[in-house]
């Protein structure tokens, strides 16, 4: 599989950097059952080819990042509840086992099902104008997958407010700095780029040690603190000295300063 024939997306891989864009703003940017299917091919993509050192996801657009899942055409479920799936479990990198860093690049509205994403992100940037919030209650719906996953990146009280206030409310990208949800507010102009830019350094590290840090500090969050510092040794031991023999620490640079 390569980088062609996807219709929800645009996807291109240059320079170790898989940058891809939601395509679908008629609709938002939502998720229907195509994408699902693409994302699902996309992390597979990403985990098994070596040329993929980090991603980035961002969206075509002017008005949405994305409103989550696309409630005039949607997408097949089972009948059985005990057959239902989780579209997370396509639009998750880390459910997926892919541990190439994930940044996103966000504007506009980012709502609902879009938070899959952010949930499982590395690094998330946003534009000045983006807005953050969950309808489901507001429609009388349970929001619990989407809330769960938030609830490990910002404080639960963030969490309780946005997902009871539904519509009536939208959470700001400064508040989201605020609270330490995105790491960085730019001119939306500026956000393409930066992202790009962030991507481009991760990109020149050594790809073992970076997804060995990556994979430790997600899966220490299923992890008592003992149990996570002992797992956490033990990927130093397997990932350093594979990594160590891709850098010359003599030759480390950073904006012109030597780190030695």
């Amino acid at each position: 599989m390569g980088v062609e024939g996807f219709e929800t997306v645009e996807v291109a891989l240059s320079d170790h950097v898989l940058t891809i864009t939601l395509n679908r703003p008629e609709a938002l940017n939502s998720f229907n059952g195509a994408m699902l299917d693409e994302f699902k091919r996309l992390w597979d993509f990403a985990a098994t080819t070596d040329d993929v050192h980090v991603m980035v996801l961002r969206a075509n657009g002017d008005r949405a990042f994305s409103t989550g899942v696309d409630v005039k055409e949607g997408f097949e479920l089972h009948q059985n509840p005990f057959s239902r799936v989780d579209p997370g479990v396509y639009l998750s990198p880390k459910l997926n086992r892919c541990w190439k860093p994930l940044i996103c690049a966000v504007h506009g509205m980012v709502a609902g099902g879009a938070l899959y994403w952010l949930n499982e992100a590395d690094i998330i940037i946003a534009a000045d104008d983006a807005q953050f919030f969950d309808p489901h209650v507001s429609y009388g719906l349970v929001a619990a997958l989407e809330p769960i996953g938030l609830v490990r990146r910002i404080p639960i009280g963030e969490v309780l407010r946005m997902t009871l206030l539904g519509l009536d409310e939208r959470m700001s990208a400064r508040r989201a700095h605020e609270i330490g949800f995105v790491t960085e507010v730019l001119p939306r102009d500026r956000l393409w780029g930066r992202a790009a830019q962030l991507a481009e350094r991760i990109a020149a590290k050594p790809p073992v040690a970076v997804q060995g840090s990556v994979r430790a500090i997600w899966e220490s969050l299923d992890a008592t603190r003992s149990h996570a510092l002992a797992t956490g040794l033990s990927y130093t031991d397997i990932g350093n000295p594979i990594s160590t023999q891709q850098v010359s620490r003599g030759e480390v640079r950073h904006d012109g300063f030597d780190v030695r």
